[in-house]
């Protein structure tokens, strides 16, 4: 499933495909969104945003689409009259004079008034978004010791959306190695250098997974990975991925875990299990 970070690079792309231009033609797959066509045909985008896992297209006449990519969907920008050569199903097509903006196989698609924005139930749940510039760390230190949030094992606080919006399980890895914390850890039993570790973390790896497209190791030791032949798959991560591999920093042997209903990897040394 796409991250935060990987959705706010398509939004980044989409902005300079859609933003400020007016649409041919808006396509819905679905019959239940088909009546939408003829009110957003004409309009112009006033706005792309991110928000977490979520993408949200503004026109000019209030009503605003809202798509999930779930596990699934993938955004292909093309030139006017240009179809990607693919085997999935078009959900959804916002098409202008000169670019085409096409979504494929999402199954999770609205169109919302203002109204439907602020009552959206993902929408409105969200908490505050690891790619938001004015985050700081010391928002996030707090938030961990709210009593919603305190007694939960970073496994499954990481994956919730309400503590933090954007991350997900390949962040959650590597949030939980950078910050040396095994992740059946809770914020209320760690140090006050601890929780500021995490909050850091929280904050250093979604941001930089979105400046390298998907690199969460630092870009230099991945880059050297890659020159010593190293795929790109394997060189991108501390561990995600990796169970049965030499930790990059300790040596010892990665291992894979299943927490709160998804994979996890750690390193045994870096991150030792409490007893």
């Amino acid at each position: 499933m796409p991250e935060g970070p990987e959705i706010a690079r398509m939004a980044d792309g989409l902005r300079s495909s859609l933003e400020g231009q007016r649409v041919d033609e808006v396509r819905f797959a679905f019959p239940a969104l088909q009546r939408f066509s003829a009110l957003l045909g004409g309009e112009e985008v006033r706005f792309v945003r991110p928000r977490g896992k979520a993408m949200l297209i503004g026109f000019s006449n209030g009503l605003t689409v809202y798509s999930h990519n779930q596990l699934y969907g993938r955004w292909y920008l093309r030139p006017a009259g240009v179809w990607p050569h693919t085997s999935r199903q078009l959900r959804l097509a916002i098409q202008t004079a000169s670019n085409w903006a096409l979504l494929y196989s999402a199954s999770e698609i609205e169109v919302l008034d203002e109204a439907g924005i602020a009552a959206h139930p993902y929408l409105a749940k969200l908490g505050p978004d690891a790619l938001d510039s004015a985050l700081e760390a010391q928002s996030l230190e707090l938030r961990q010791a709210e009593p919603r949030f305190a007694r939960r094992a970073l496994a499954a606080l990481l994956l919730d959306q309400s503590f933090v919006a954007g991350l997900g399980n390949y962040l959650r890895s590597e949030i939980c190695f950078e910050a040396r914390l095994h992740p059946v850890r809770r914020p209320i039993d760690l140090s006050a250098i601890e929780r500021r570790g995490l909050a850091r973390a929280i904050l250093r790896i979604p941001r930089r997974a979105y400046r390298t497209a998907g690199v969460t190791q630092p870009p230099r030791r991945a880059q050297a990975l890659r020159k010593s032949g190293v795929s790109w798959t394997r060189a991108r991560h501390w561990v995600f991925a990796r169970a049965g591999e030499a930790c990059r920093r300790c040596e010892a042997i990665i291992r894979r875990l299943d927490l709160a209903g998804r994979r996890v990897y750690v390193c045994p040394e870096c991150q030792p299990r409490p007893s």
